[in-house]
């Protein structure tokens, strides 16, 4: 198909140079040169002309004749020829003479014009060529001052627009060939300066965040004035320039990036009144590679892969950032720079948020923050549940506090951890309760529980200043006298004051009402009384060296803490604001506190009483076989007369105590005497009793109702403190009288004489006298009184067992 195609188009040309003028024929001899078949067209031209020189000589021969005809015309011509010849040679000459000049002014024109030409291409070309070059050493500035973005803009134009323009040349394929690897480049300087900067912002979290977090200290402590206007964010002027600029820039046709004519955060402030503001954290990192980085990849194309890889190169970094150290519980350094970090990262990517465009988005900066709060909620309950001293929790609670305020102001939820912190202020209240308990303690340990003595006006106020005390008498008397209470009161008083300080330090900033302040102080100042103010007094009461007087004392203080608990409760209304008399207001139980206290020392009282009488009948050394004495009733025994004289001393130290308080001691020590006396009687060991050591006995009894009748104590009405010895008193009246028969036949009626003499303790006890009386009276066979004596038992002993038996069926 080629070769035919060919042969036609040699045909078609050969026509075309037998019928074109010969001026014209040029280009189709080109046509032919160009082709790929210039050896087969000459082939053919060869054999035309052949073809054409047949003809000739055919038609040569056709017309030899006239053409011999013809020659001879041209001879006889041939001479006018020459002579016209030589005219025509010598007209050329002079024509030649007169154009030398014209033939040289033309050439000189002609030169001129291809110069001309060739200017003229030539400024064409470098019209072309002039930008490319301008605009790629304008790249090579770029690149060296490290303007990446420009530079990629530069590097676009260069590629788009100029280079096509300037045409095949050398110098364009190199930049040409170029340009992809200066675009890798520039991605990959792009990405180092990002990832030092992440590296930068990681090393400088904690200067950040501590910037971050005086700045919003201050703004709390700004007055009210300036409190009320909007809040300033952290920055936040900052952010609206570098957020104004990036629109511009992404508005704009070609316009530069943030990052080159500004970073968005080294503003200079002009205006007076944002001079006067303290330096925001954004001014201590220069967020200019993320912005360069963000505009070359989306130029690039690669904004999607950019972001994925910002992001979770955070993502790694939160999760560092969130890991607290083992250790950092031991000190609120500790807790300070783990807060200063944490902020300091969200500082950074509130910043990127608002300074970039989809960078990072709201949502991925809410799900950072939610894994962020869990963890630190998590770390703050472990490592503070390690902490024991309350300064501490009162510095990390206002620490927390701030911490959150600072989130809250870049627009982060915080309600977990004001949750969190009313979670530790009961952990504060218990450690609060433990140190207290040690105070209490020591104030107890350091009491002499002896009345305060005030000699002047001015030590009185002083105390007075100290405790609540209302007692005009005592405002009567004159100097020098004595406090009822001792040092443990306005001790204790100033130290419950003291706690509630502590409480309400805590409470404060947690955006509480005035109510839940009140009712937290109120709870936990309960707590104070009713466990660890009230062990304490109970450790106080029940200590070994703590004597009778003492616990007179403790009950006098604690009578007068009670007294002033109305006191308290006014001192909570009136640092909280909260009336006493609100609704649901929880009520201090320091009363029944005091109260129980007090109950504990009137029982201890009674108890170390009856002990000290323990004591003395320890001392008691009865001759249980001895007889009836026969110089009438023998005198009272030694022990029990020191015992009287202790109780009456010890009474008359009872008289600043409440009345029923003394007369309930001395009913119970009477009550115990009797009981013990009783119990001396009826021991089991004691397997005999004669009527001379019951002689004895009644005797003794006889001096304790002396004791009872003359009343140790005041406020007895008639003989009721004697009733304490009726038990001992019938019962050895009984014996001593031997009123059996009065006794049995009266038995069980109210107007009995012996009402309380029970049947088995009479059993007993004459059972108990038949022994002895088998072991006195060996020969009592052979007397006949004593005969009937053992048999008169004998009948009562009967008589007694079958009343007994009478009273269980």
């Amino acid at each position: 198909m080629a070769s035919v195609e060919a042969a036609a188009e040699h045909e078609r040309i050969l026509r075309e140079i037998e019928s074109t003028d010969t001026n014209c024929i040029g280009p189709t001899l080109r046509s032919v040169y160009d082709g790929q078949e210039h050896g087969l067209f000459m082939e053919k031209l060869d054999a035309r002309i052949r073809n054409h020189d047949r003809e000739i000589e055919k038609m040569c021969n056709h017309h030899f004749q006239g053409f011999v005809d013809s020659i001879t015309e041209l001879l006889k011509v041939r001479g006018e020829a020459q002579k016209l010849k030589s005219q025509v040679t010598e007209t050329n000459r002079r024509l030649q003479d007169d154009g030398k000049d014209l033939t040289r002014s033309m050439e000189e024109l002609q030169q001129c014009r291809v110069q001309q030409r060739n200017i003229a291409t030539t400024i064409d070309k470098l019209t072309h060529c002039l930008p490319v070059l301008e605009m790629y050493g304008r790249l090579q500035e770029q690149m060296k001052a490290k303007r990446y973005y420009p530079a990629l803009r530069t590097l676009e134009q260069l590629e788009q627009t100029c280079l096509p323009r300037a045409g095949q040349y050398r110098f364009c394929s190199i930049m040409a060939e170029n340009i992809p690897r200066l675009r890798t480049q520039i991605r990959d300087t792009a990405m180092t300066q990002l990832r030092d900067f992440l590296e930068s912002i990681r090393k400088h979290s904690d200067k950040i965040g501590e910037t971050a977090m005086k700045q919003a200290q201050l703004q709390r402590s700004l007055d009210s004035s300036v409190s009320t206007q909007p809040r300033a964010l952290i920055g936040r002027r900052c952010r609206k320039d570098a957020a104004a600029a990036l629109g511009t820039e992404s508005g704009g046709q070609g316009g530069i990036p943030v990052s080159e004519q500004d970073s968005g955060i080294l503003d200079v402030e002009e205006d007076e009144e944002e001079e006067d503001e303290v330096p925001g954290a954004h001014d201590l990192v220069d967020f200019s590679p993320v912005y360069r980085c963000l505009h070359i990849y989306t130029v690039l194309g690669l904004r999607d892969v950019f972001e994925n890889y910002y992001r979770k190169q955070r993502r790694k970094q939160a999760r560092l950032v969130l890991q607290p150290h083992s250790n950092m519980h031991e000190t609120l350094e500790g807790y300070r720079r783990y807060f200063n970090q944490i902020v300091g990262f969200f500082v950074v990517e509130d910043h990127v948020l608002h300074t970039t465009q989809g960078l990072v988005n709201r949502a991925y900066v809410e799900e950072l923050w939610e894994l962020a709060l869990s963890k630190i909620v998590a770390a703050l309950r472990t490592h503070s549940s390690y902490c024991d001293d309350p300064d501490l929790i009162l510095d990390l609670k206002n620490l927390i506090v701030l911490f959150a305020d600072t989130l809250q102001g870049y627009g982060f939820p915080v309600s977990q951890l004001f949750d969190m912190l009313l979670e530790m202020r009961e952990q504060y209240g218990e450690i609060l309760l433990k140190r207290w308990n040690i105070t209490f303690r020591q104030v107890l340990d350091q009491d002499n529980y002896s009345p305060i003595p005030v000699s002047t006006e001015q030590e009185y106020r002083s105390y007075t200043a100290q405790f609540p005390l209302q007692d005009p008498d005592l405002d009567k008397l004159p100097f020098p006298k004595k406090l009822p209470f001792s040092e443990f009161v306005p001790k204790v008083y100033c130290q419950l004051k003291e706690f509630i300080y502590a409480c309400l330090k805590y409470s404060e900033d947690l955006h509480l009402s005035s109510t839940e302040v009140d009712d937290m102080i109120r709870k936990s100042t309960n707590l104070l009384l009713t466990r660890t103010l009230s062990h304490c007094l109970q450790y106080g009461i029940k200590k070994k060296n703590v004597g009778l007087a003492e616990l007179v004392q403790v009950i006098i203080n604690t009578t007068h803490l009670e007294q002033s608990c109305h006191f308290l409760e006014e001192f909570i209304s009136n640092i909280t604001n909260v009336p006493p008399d609100t609704v649901n207001a929880t009520k201090l139980y320091g009363t029944s506190t005091f109260k129980d206290a007090r109950h504990a020392a009137e029982a201890e009282i009674y108890t170390s009483l009856n002990a000290k009488i323990d004591q003395f009948l320890q001392l008691a050394d009865y001759d249980w076989t001895a007889p009836v004495p026969a110089g009438g009733a023998p005198a009272a025994s030694d022990y029990l007369v020191d015992l009287i004289a202790f109780l009456r001393s010890t009474f008359s130290v009872f008289t600043n105590l409440p009345g029923k308080v003394a007369q309930t001691a001395c009913m119970s020590a009477c009550k115990h005497i009797s009981t013990c006396l009783l119990q001396l009687l009826l021991d089991p060991e004691v397997r005999y009793v004669s009527m001379g050591a019951l002689h004895q006995l009644n005797t003794d009894v006889h001096e304790c109702e002396s004791f009872a009748r003359a009343g140790p104590v005041a406020g007895f009405q008639g003989d009721t403190l004697l009733l304490a010895f009726s038990d001992l008193r019938q019962l050895l009246d009984l014996f001593t009288q031997w009123d059996w028969s009065t006794y049995l036949a009266d038995y069980g009626k109210p107007s009995c004489k012996y009402l309380r003499v029970n049947p088995n303790t009479a059993l007993t006890l004459l059972e108990k006298m038949k022994e002895t009386s088998k072991k006195n009276n060996v020969f009592a066979q052979f007397r006949k009184t004593d005969r009937d004596r053992q048999k008169l038992i004998d009948t009562i002993i009967k008589q007694l067992r079958n009343l007994i038996a009478q009273h269980q069926t």
